[in-house]
């Protein structure tokens, strides 16, 4: 995993830096700035960028929506003190794969960015239930499907995605199944709803209730 660290405060970044490379991860450059990020980003072709948010020059929104639009290929992760829901929705719709404290411990940063690297957002299931809720007030839904229409097994699956547990991984560990069962499930669900992705289906289940009561913390 190679990284570009984006903050403009050295003491963050270098003990960020240590921790990274303690655990084997590969730091290739450090950004100042957004103006800086952007540049290292374009040079150096990092696997994730931890971009900050408030910094001079070019915010790390700006840079955010640049990268992820000029490299698709590169992981923006935002690592911030802000914990403003406008910051969160702008940033994911500025293309950032996920959305992190800067209180975060450690153990569960680096599973974050694992996650990152299959794919997977980095969001906590508290900060992805609000995501969540916001695309299900946004999004357009098709026609509700009979009751019947979604397995036991299926309606766990959802239950735990409205919950906020969007990786696989996540998702496997709670039901007791292999990851592949949770893809075939999913792929079940997406095909009886109608819908195309994991953040339709879960506006489309929190709009219809589909599910019961949510749960926002971790089990």
């Amino acid at each position: 995993m190679r990284v570009l660290i984006a903050d403009d405060h050295a003491l963050f970044r270098d003990g960020l830096r240590s921790l990274l490379e303690a655990r084997g991860v590969e730091v290739i450059a450090e950004a100042r700035d957004g103006a800086e990020a952007i540049s290292f980003a374009r040079l150096r072709q990092p696997d994730i960028v931890l971009m900050d948010l408030r910094m001079p020059v070019t915010d790390g929104l700006a840079a955010t929506r640049l990268i992820s639009a000029e490299l698709p290929q590169v992981r923006v992760v935002v690592l911030t003190a802000s914990e403003d829901d406008a910051d969160l929705f702008e940033a994911l719709k500025s293309g950032a794969k996920g959305f992190l404290s800067k209180n975060l411990e450690a153990a569960t940063l680096f599973a974050f960015l694992d996650g990152v690297m299959r794919g997977e957002p980095a969001l906590t299931p508290m900060l992805a239930r609000k995501v969540l809720e916001e695309f299900a007030r946004e999004a357009p839904q098709p026609a509700l499907p009979p009751d019947s229409v979604l397995t036991e097994r299926e309606r766990d699956v959802l239950e735990l995605l409205t919950a906020g547990v969007t990786s696989n991984m996540d998702l496997a560990e709670r039901l007791f199944v292999s990851e592949n069962s949770v893809k075939y499930h999913l792929r079940n669900i997406l095909d009886k709803l109608h819908v195309n992705n994991r953040a339709q289906v879960i506006a489309y289940a929190l709009r219809h209730g589909l599910v019961s009561g949510t749960d926002d913390s971790p089990r």
